[in-house]
Formats: C-alpha cells, sequence, structure tokens
C-alpha cells in the first residue's frame, strides 16, 4: 500500500498596498518560525524582503508585477522547487509556506494554482487565506480599487488594521463593508500591528470553489511604480520634509511610497513607509553585513509616476547639492 503523501500547510497573506501585510507577516513569523515565504511585490525592485531581515527564513521573491498577472505564471514552479527540496532534505527546512501577495493582487489566482493543479493540490494544504484592510484608508480604496473587493471577498479571516489611527465611525463603516462582501470572513482587530495569533486562525470552510473555465487576462489596473536609487547618504531630516510634500502634493494618486534609507547619523538602515494622505515615522532596522549602503525609495501611483520622479530628483538635488541616479520602472 503507497505511502500517503504528506501535504504541506499554505497561508496566504493579502491585502491592499500599505494596509499592513508585512507586519502582520512578521508577526507570524514570530509565532511560526519554521516557515518558508514566498513574497510577490509591485514594481522591479523588492523591499519588503528587507522587513524580514530578523528572521532566518527560506525566502523567494516575484517581482516585476502581481500574482494577478504575468507573475502567476511563476508561482507554480516556485513551490514545486520549495517542495522538491523538502522531499530531499532529511532535516525539514520549513513546516509551511506563506505567500504575500501584492498590494493590488487578486488572491484568486494564488488559489486557482494551489487547487486546481493537481501535482500541487495533492503535496500542499491551503490553510486560510487573510486579508489586511486599513481602518483609516480601507473604506476609500474599496470605493477605488476593484482588487480590494476581491481581497476580502476571498479571505477566510480579514484583519482591520491601524485601528488605533481611526475614528469609531471610521471602524464601524468598514465592518459593514467588510460583512456585505463576505459574510462568512472571521473578522479581528490589530493595534499597531500586534495580534493573538490563535485569532487568526478560525475553522476552515469545507468547500472552496474552484475555477473550471481559463480565466481571461485582468484589464491594466494603472498602477505604475517609480524606484529611486541613491548611492550618497541621505539624511532623513532632509528627506522627511520631501516626502511630505509630495504626498500633499499628489494626494490620493500616491497610494504607497517604501524603502531603506542609510542615514549617515545611523549605523543601520531605516524603513520609510507611507500610504495615501499618511508618512508614518521611520522604523530602524537591524544591521546585516550584507548592506549595500545604497538607499532606495519605491513609489507606486495610481496613474503615471512621470511628473513624480522628476519632482522628487529634483528637490532631492536642491536639498543634497549633488546628482541622484534614477531607475524608473513601469509595471
Amino acid at each position: 500500500m503507497p505511502k500517503p503523501i504528506q501535504r504541506i500547510p499554505v497561508l496566504v497573506l493579502t491585502g491592499f498596498l500599505g494596509s499592513g501585510k508585512t507586519t502582520l507577516l512578521n508577526r507570524l513569523l514570530t509565532g511560526l518560525p519554521r516557515s518558508a515565504v514566498i513574497i510577490n511585490e509591485f514594481g522591479a525592485t523588492p523591499i519588503d524582503q528587507q522587513l524580514l531581515r530578523e528572521h532566518n527564513i527560506p525566502l523567494s521573491t516575484l517581482s516585476g508585477g502581481c500574482l494577478c498577472c504575468e507573475v502567476r505564471d511563476a508561482l507554480a514552479p516556485v513551490l514545486k522547487n520549495l517542495r522538491m527540496a523538502w522531499e530531499d532534505a532529511s532535516d525539514k527546512p520549513f513546516d509551511r509556506i506563506i505567500i504575500e501577495t501584492s498590494g493590488v493582487a487578486n488572491p484568486e489566482p494564488v488559489l486557482d494554482v494551489l487547487l486546481g493543479q493537481n501535482w500541487l493540490s495533492t503535496r500542499y494544504s491551503l490553510q486560510g487565506v487573510f486579508a489586511t484592510i486599513s481602518a483609516v484608508q480601507g473604506s476609500a480604496n474599496l470605493a477605488r480599487f476593484p482588487d480590494v473587493h476581491a481581497q476580502i471577498a476571498w479571505a477566510d479571516t480579514v484583519v482591520i488594521t491601524h485601528t488605533d489611527l481611526a475614528d469609531v465611525e471610521q471602524i464601524q463603516l468598514l465592518e459593514k463593508q467588510i460583512k456585505r462582501l463576505s459574510p462568512t470572513a472571521h473578522q479581528v482587530f490589530a493595534v499597531k500591528g500586534q495580534i493573538a495569533l490563535d485569532r487568526l486562525m478560525p475553522p476552515l470552510p469545507k468547500f472552496r470553489p474552484i475555477r473550471k473555465e481559463a480565466m481571461a487576462d485582468l484589464p491594466d489596473h494603472g498602477f505604475n511604480s517609480v524606484t529611486l536609487q541613491i548611492e550618497q547618504s541621505l539624511s532623513w531630516l532632509k528627506l522627511e520634509p520631501i516626502l511630505n510634500t509630495l504626498i500633499a502634493t499628489y494626494g490620493e494618486d500616491l497610494v504607497r511610497l517604501k524603502g531603506l534609507v542609510f542615514d549617515p547619523e545611523f549605523d543601520h538602515p531605516l524603513l520609510v513607509q507611507g500610504s495615501t494622505g499618511i508618512l508614518h515615522p521611520p522604523a530602524h532596522l537591524p544591521a546585516r553585513a550584507s548592506d549595500d549602503f545604497i538607499s532606495r525609495l519605491v513609489f507606486i501611483m495610481a496613474g503615471p509616476v512621470n511628473d513624480l520622479a522628476n519632482d522628487v530628483m529634483q528637490q532631492l538635488e536642491l536639498s543634497s547639492n549633488q546628482n541622484i541616479p534614477l531607475e524608473l520602472n513601469h509595471v
């Protein structure tokens, strides 16, 4: 009698840009340290993997788009390679896999890959889909972006983040909207990124719909990214007012900014994060021997990025009297 195939649990983490996915992922890895991670980022310069530097984990990065479009074809080979490496190892390197989708990704194609491809579905077991949504910006994002609807609709658990920054009316409205989109989803609150792991794991649904027909290519989502790569020293005291000016100037069109900044005042990088209308205080990350001391800033726009790229360059050059190399990525 053949030996039963041991299936590896998979968690899928989704949520719109700036909603706190990577913060939640860090929390998951603290409680579930024996995890492999697949990160998909929108844009050609991956940043999110730098935010996991405190965890020694197997890590794969899919960049350049979103799992709902061209990168989805790369997911299955990555899962196959991880499985074969797991089978070949006498001392298993991980107990589960966590997939973090891009902030502009519909998670449905990920589920199609996991549940619809026979080789993978017999070797992996989907444990749940977790969606993050900001209590501050969630209602506005639901009104603007269809991708947010899909992220909520497919979730088993919806984690409402930034509750410490929102008022009661914002939170109550968002709870009602989530209930309409996903009546059976388990809703939990994260306060300053903290949440108990046992609250994230509700009973799994017994059945999931699987798409039987081929999925048509999704229309252009209209998001674009631009990356600034800055090899010279960059002072946060000079950079902060520039970023605040950009956020005020571009308003709701600048949906996300993130990056690592190497300020000569510190021997470690600063994590810079912002979303629509908000620039968060920088976080201090531990230094690594592999740090190249090149600051990188990624801006994601709901629309063209060319004017923003020029504005950033001009303001940085004026403040520092130095030329700033620009890497412009349209995705």
